[in-house]
Order: structure tokens, then C-alpha cells, then sequence
């Protein structure tokens, strides 16, 4: 049974695992946090969050004032280990595990008889089989649940994350959790962790299961915004109102589908459906056509940017919005960034990036001299080009007169509301 006494280290403290191990300090429990940077240690040791993320900057300065929680750059003794590093895709959409497999490396040698391990990453099914044949390997004098299932040294289990940055804190108490375990005992083990903080429901399966469970729930969501943004290419060629079709549409009683945007950004949707269909390529014939219906979306909203611009000698081009989603500052896999990368290609084109949830551009764009990151009231004044890529509140208030004389390209329905 865990108790008070307990240490529990969360390995990669991002946009998952600071909040979590924020979460756990706060109800009492010793947590260590660990992560490859040296920055984000030693901000998280300062009590700063590095994340913006509401009232996350507030339980990470009391738990650590209270000294509940600190961080490191390498994982110590500890009862229970959630891994919660990024799992990415590689160039070709293979998945990309080395960040998991170098965490559990890093943590196999503190590991010591009765720890618990738990993995969040979102990965393929089978990782959780993997990861434990890599623990079996790395800590041979140890026992784990494909060796003595039920009875083991260690317990490993997979636990998916199931948090929307901006509501993370509230979700990863409330939202249900699904638990599978390498076998029953570490799937009862994990669940008497999580029910530290977690409040919804939580139902235990096998790990593969579990695993499966967050690809689908994100490949569903993928398949849903493919229909959206291909709705609005479609209407965009026949010169129709999309918004106006999607809102007529959805008085049907038992059709409702959601708003386009410039593409599908964040860790998850535009990543997981990838590892089903790399799974099964010959089967994920639907998921991988959503998968290139959405990523085409950001091609299509460049071909009309750069259809407008042709016109003009030196044209000024506002980008309204560079994160991933609204009023977060997560510009993870966002098209709006993977739009402005293209862009900058273009020598005659002057960019302006308006991103009021950021305070400098991101690496990949930093070089560019055509491209600043402009307040919204100047780049209003001087650009003939508006490009209007997220839903921002700040975005909400523009009034009407601003854009009156401009060129304006709207992706999410912004002008219309």
C-alpha cells in the first residue's frame, strides 16, 4: 500500500508530467521530478513553471516551497515511476521511442524490489511488453510480470495520458483513466497510485489494450477533423460558405461536425494515428487518408496565401496565431508553424507572427530576418495579408473596421463569428 512515506519520481517533466508530479505534491507524497533539462529542472526547483498553463505556476511554487516537490537530472530511488516523455514520429512515421527506452534505462538501475513503474507516453501496442523485456535485460537479478506474472519484483503497467493543455489540471483529476497492466497485480497497483489524485473512473485491462485504447480515441478525433477540413476545400472550390454549410448541417439532430482549421497540431492527434497505421499499414486504409487530408490542409492554406500574394510587389503577411490550438502556448506539431516554415521560403514576402502566448519565436524560425514576432495592433496597421490561423480570445476582439481594407484568409471561422 502506498502511503505518505512513499517517494514517487516522474520521469520528464513537460506539458504532462509537471503537472502530474505538481498534482501528486499537492495531496502530501514526496515527489522527485526528472528531466534531461537542466533549464526546466531548474526552473521547476525555483517553483516556475515553464509551461503556461492556468494555476499550474501556483501549485508548482507551493509544493515546492513546501518542499514536497523538487527536480533533478537523473532518476534516484523511489517507489512508484511514471514515465511520461515524448514519443514521437521519425521522418517516415515510424514511431520514435528512444526518449522511453532511454528513460527506462535511466531508471533500471535505482529500480529495487516492490517499485512500480507506469508508463503515460503515448506508444504502439506492445510497448508495454517491450519496455518490460528491456527492464528484464537491464536488471537481470530483479523479477518483472512476463517472467512471474502476479508474484514479480516489479510491477509495470500503461496508463495513457488524457489531458487538453489549457484544462490540464481539472482533467487529470476528472477524466476517466484506463490502466493496463503487464499483469493483474501491477494493473491493481497502478490504480491504487493514480487514485492518489485521479477522481474519474479508472478501469483496469491489459497493457495492449490500454495501449490501442489512446490510439483510437485519437485516430477517431483525426478521422472527424479530416472530414471537416476536406468539407472546407470542398467548399472553398465551389465558392460556399463552409461554416455556413457546417452550421446548417449540424441541425440535424444526429450530425455534428466540427470546424476546420489550417491543419491538426498537438502531441497526439497528429502522432498516434501513425502508429496504428504503421502497425497494420495494409489495414489503416481510413486513418492514414485522415492522416494526409489534414496534413494537405496547411498546403492548401498556402497555395491561397501565395495565390494572394502574386498580385503584389512586396507583400506583408500578418499570421494571427502560432500555437496549436486557443490561448495556449503549445506549439507543438502546429500548422501554424509548419505554414510560416514554408512561408519564409519566399524572398518578396514580408511575415508577421502574431503569438500573444509567447515571448520569442520558436528555433526552427528564428534565423528568418523576413519574419518578426509583431504585436496584433501593428501588424493590423501594415499588412495587406491577414492570415487568421487560431481562435484566440485576444483575436476575438479585432474589430471589423481593422480588416476592412485587407486581404483576409480566415481558417477558422474567426471573421464570420
Amino acid at each position: 500500500m502506498l502511503d505518505k512515506r512513499n517517494i514517487i519520481s516522474v520521469v520528464g517533466l513537460g506539458y504532462v508530467g509537471l503537472p502530474m508530479a505538481a498534482i501528486i505534491a499537492s495531496r502530501g507524497y514526496n515527489v522527485v521530478g526528472v528531466d534531461v533539462s537542466a533549464a526546466v529542472v531548474e526552473r521547476t526547483n525555483t517553483g516556475v513553471s515553464h509551461i503556461l498553463e492556468p494555476d499550474l505556476d501556483i501549485v508548482v511554487r507551493s509544493t515546492t516551497s513546501a518542499g514536497m516537490l523538487r527536480a533533478q537530472l537523473t532518476p534516484e530511488p523511489a517507489d512508484a515511476f511514471i514515465i511520461a516523455v515524448p514519443t514521437p514520429t521519425c521522418s517516415d512515421h515510424a514511431p520514435d521511442l528512444r526518449a522511453l527506452e532511454s528513460a527506462l534505462a535511466s531508471v533500471a538501475p535505482v529500480l529495487k524490489k516492490g517499485d512500480l513503474i507506469v508508463i503515460e507516453s503515448t506508444a504502439p501496442v506492445g510497448t508495454t511488453v517491450r519496455a518490460v523485456r528491456q527492464l528484464e535485460t537491464l536488471r537481470p537479478d530483479l523479477t518483472f510480470p512476463l517472467q512471474m506474472p502476479n508474484c514479480s519484483d516489479v510491477q509495470v503497467a500503461y496508463c495513457p495520458e488524457r489531458i487538453l493543455p489549457g484544462q490540464t489540471l481539472r482533467e487529470l483529476t476528472d477524466n476517466a483513466r484506463i490502466i493496463g497492466g503487464a499483469d493483474q497485480r501491477s494493473a491493481e497497483r497502478a490504480r491504487e497510485l493514480y487514485g492518489i489524485f485521479v477522481k474519474g473512473e479508472m478501469v483496469l485491462t491489459d497493457a495492449a489494450s490500454a495501449e490501442m485504447s489512446k490510439l483510437a480515441e485519437n485516430a477517431f478525433r483525426d478521422v472527424n477533423i479530416a472530414y471537416a477540413n476536406e468539407l472546407s476545400v470542398i467548399c472553398h472550390r465551389l465558392d460556399v460558405d463552409p461554416w455556413k454549410v457546417i452550421e446548417l448541417a449540424n441541425l440535424h439532430p444526429r450530425v455534428g461536425i466540427l470546424s476546420p482549421g489550417p491543419g491538426v497540431g498537438g502531441h497526439c492527434i497528429p502522432v498516434d494515428p501513425w502508429f496504428i497505421v504503421h502497425s497494420a499499414p495494409e489495414y489503416a486504409k481510413l486513418i492514414r487518408c485522415a492522416r494526409e487530408v489534414n496534413e494537405t490542409k496547411t498546403t492548401f492554406v498556402l497555395e491561397r496565401i501565395i495565390d494572394k500574394t502574386k498580385r503584389m510587389i512586396e507583400p506583408v503577411v500578418a499570421l494571427l496565431g502560432l500555437t496549436y490550438k486557443p490561448n495556449v502556448d503549445d506549439l507543438r506539431e502546429s500548422p501554424a508553424i509548419a505554414l510560416a516554415e514554408q512561408l519564409v521560403k519566399y524572398p518578396k514576402i514580408t511575415l508577421l507572427a502574431v503569438e500573444p502566448h509567447i515571448t520569442a519565436l520558436p528555433a526552427s524560425l528564428q534565423q528568418s530576418k523576413r519574419l518578426t514576432l509583431t504585436p496584433l495592433k501593428e501588424a493590423l496597421q501594415v499588412a495587406d495579408i491577414v492570415v487568421v490561423l487560431v481562435m484566440h480570445n485576444a483575436f476575438k476582439a479585432i474589430e471589423a473596421s481593422a480588416l476592412s481594407e485587407k486581404i483576409v484568409i480566415d481558417t477558422v471561422g474567426l471573421v464570420r463569428r
